[in-house]
C-alpha cells in the first residue's frame, strides 16, 4: 500500500505557532524532507522530535523528488516542510506534489502559519480580493514590468521582498503604482514585528533613515482603480487641457486616475 505525502506548515518566527497536528505528524512520519536541515533541526529539537531528515531544495529538487516518490510507493510516509511557513508558497515542493498526485499517492496539507496571510490580516488593506505574487524580479526593469502588468489589478497585491532590495522595490512601486496605500510587514510573529503603513515613498523614507534594514519583509499594495484607461497618455492629458485644466494639473489627475506616479507619467509623455 502506498504511503502518504504530508505538507506541513511550520512557524514563521514564533515557535508557539506550531500546531499540535503538525508536531504529531512530524513525529509519526518515516522521514521529513526539508529545505535546510540545519533550520529544521532547530525546530525539531525544540519540540523533541527525532524523525530523520532528508534535504529537499531547489538545487536537488528533481533528483530528490524521484527518490521520495519511490519511498512513498514502497509505503513510507513523508512530511515536506520549508524553512518557515507553508510549503510550496514561494518555496520548492511542486515537483514532488505533482508526481505524488500522478502516482495516486495521497497528499495531505497540514495548515498553519503563512507570512502572506498574516501580513494581509494585519495590514488594514482590503481582504475581499487579493493576489499573491511571490518575490518580485530582482532586476529593476523586470520588476517594473511586473508592476506595470499589475497596475490595473483591482485587488490587494502581496509580495515577499529581501531587506537589501526593499528600498529599490518601494521606489519602483511609487513610480509605477503612484499613491496607492502600501504596507510593509516586517519580522512577523517575532519580537521586533512591525507594520509600516503609508505611501511607498513615505515608507521608503522611513526605512532609508535607519542605520540598517533587517528582517523578512512582506509588501502589500492597496487596491487600484479597476479598469485601466488604455488611451495614450498624451490624449488623456490633452482632453483635460481642452476642458481648461492646466497641463501640470492634467498630468497630476491622469497619474492619479491611472494609479501611477507623476514622474512615471512624465517619462511616458517624453516618449
Amino acid at each position: 500500500m502506498p504511503g502518504i505525502l504530508y505538507l506541513v506548515a511550520t512557524p514563521i518566527g514564533n515557535l508557539e505557532d506550531m500546531t499540535l497536528r503538525a508536531a504529531r505528524v512530524l513525529r509519526e512520519v518515516d522521514a521529513i524532507a526539508c529545505e535546510d536541515t540545519r533550520e529544521t533541526r532547530k525546530l525539531l529539537e525544540h519540540f523533541g522530535i527525532a524523525t530523520r531528515m532528508v534535504s529537499y531544495h531547489e538545487h536537488n529538487e528533481v533528483a530528490r523528488a524521484a527518490e521520495l516518490l519511490e519511498r512513498m510507493r514502497g509505503g513510507e510516509t513523508i512530511a515536506l516542510v520549508s524553512d518557515a511557513g507553508t510549503p510550496l508558497v514561494s518555496d520548492p515542493g511542486y515537483r514532488v506534489v505533482r508526481a505524488a498526485i500522478e502516482a495516486g499517492i495521497t497528499v495531505v496539507p497540514i495548515p498553519g502559519a503563512s507570512a502572506a496571510m498574516t501580513a494581509l490580516a494585519g495590514s488594514g488593506l482590503a481582504t475581499d480580493a487579493f493576489r499573491f505574487g511571490g518575490f518580485l524580479p530582482a532586476k529593476k526593469m523586470a520588476r517594473r514590468r511586473a508592476l506595470e502588468n499589475l497596475r490595473a489589478e483591482d485587488s490587494t497585491l502581496i509580495f515577499y521582498e529581501a531587506p537589501h532590495r526593499i528600498l529599490e522595490t518601494l521606489e519602483d512601486i511609487g513610480e509605477v503604482m503612484g499613491d496607492r496605500p502600501v504596507v510593509v510587514a516586517r519580522e512577523l510573529t517575532k519580537i521586533h514585528e512591525e507594520f509600516l503603513r503609508g505611501t511607498a515613498e513615505e515608507i521608503r523614507g522611513e526605512l532609508a533613515a535607519r542605520a540598517a534594514i533587517r528582517g523578512e519583509m512582506t509588501v502589500l499594495i492597496g487596491k487600484g482603480g479597476g479598469v485601466a484607461d488604455d488611451r495614450p497618455v498624451e490624449e488623456a492629458v490633452a482632453e483635460l487641457e481642452r476642458a481648461g485644466v492646466s497641463r501640470m494639473e492634467a498630468i497630476k489627475r491622469v497619474a492619479k486616475d491611472r494609479g501611477v506616479g507623476k514622474r512615471h507619467l512624465y517619462k511616458e509623455l517624453l516618449k
